[in-house]
């Protein structure tokens, strides 16, 4: 997902969306610990949508807008 995409979210629905990538996350861990998962790169994708969703969450609940600069 994109950072627009979150964005676009409610605060309720961003933790819910942030529990279900940890959960993601830990689900291909244990894919690629065991030799199941076909395509690495789907741990490091995952990351960063978790990130990316954190970083907004982050700043809906300090009451911060977001504004792009550049």
């Amino acid at each position: 997902m994109k950072g627009q995409d979150f964005r676009t979210l409610g605060v309720e629905d961003l933790r819910a969306k942030v529990k279900s990538l940890r959960e993601d996350l830990f689900r291909v861990k244990f894919q690629n610990a065991t030799a199941q998962l076909s395509d690495s790169s789907q741990i490091g994708k995952t990351r960063k949508d978790l990130a990316r969703a954190l970083t907004i969450l982050g700043e809906l609940e300090r009451g911060q807008t977001s504004t792009q600069e550049g």
